[in-house]
């Protein structure tokens, strides 16, 4: 809800419709998307989607919610978010299932292909528009978490097995943890302080990235795909 894309999209669109793709065995996040994204553009239409029929639930707090899977149901929203989605698939198969949420979006819309732990402690999701991906950010409990890297695990399908020396994404990672190890004076003012400075280390050095203007709960850190881009093979 703070990336000011898909603030656009929301905002910019006539009748905004969300898709939650795969929210689970319990439609909580779904709900909790709806709540979020409503502070945005209160008046937006948010569907979460099942493959399987047992999960789907009942209409509640104006949201629905219907069986579907990469096809959309037929639903042609602005913004999609599939979370622990595509982790299940091999990495051959994201651009495919990329290309075929995309072709059903309104013009313009996004999708957010991520990845998170149980709890919603570790996150990390790729921004897609229909020319290609955007963005990757990483987002973290910044007190359940030692190092950035650690958010490895937590990858998207497209990076998670991109963590080797000679891969973009394993070069930033450990940029962040150099930065993260030197702003370690400012450890007793917490970890939010710290991974500020270290946000700062980290754009003086070049990663083109920039600090949130506003304090946040989790840490963030959000770089262009090309900073992450998988090399080719």
């Amino acid at each position: 809800m703070h990336d000011p894309l898909v603030r656009r999209v929301l905002t910019d669109a006539p009748d905004p419709l969300v898709v939650d793709l795969g929210y689970g065995a319990r439609p909580d996040t779904t709900l909790e998307l709806a709540r979020r994204l409503r502070t945005v553009r209160p008046d937006l239409r948010v569907t979460g989607l099942e493959i399987d029929p047992a999960r789907v639930v009942e209409s509640q707090e104006n949201v629905t919610f219907a069986r579907g899977g990469f096809e959309l149901a037929g639903l042609r929203p602005n913004l999609v978010r599939a979370f622990n989605v595509l982790r299940q698939y091999p990495e051959d198969a994201v651009p495919d299932a990329w290309a075929r949420i995309l072709s059903r979006l309104e013009p313009g819309g996004l999708l957010v292909d991520g990845t998170c732990d149980e709890l919603g402690r570790r996150c990390a999701w790729v921004l897609v528009g229909q020319q290609g991906p955007i963005s990757l950010t990483l987002a973290w409990d910044p007190f359940t978490v030692a190092t950035p890297s650690d958010i490895a695990e937590r990858l998207p399908k497209a990076l998670i097995h991109r963590n080797v020396p000679g891969e973009r994404i394993h070069a930033v990672l450990r940029a962040a943890d150099r930065a993260w190890s030197t702003a370690a004076p400012l450890a007793p003012f917490g970890p939010r302080v710290r991974w500020r400075a270290a946000l700062d280390q980290l754009v003086a050095e070049g990663l083109p990235t920039t600090a949130p203007r506003r304090r946040l709960r989790d840490n963030i850190l959000t770089v262009p795909w090309d900073a992450v881009a998988p090399a080719e093979t």
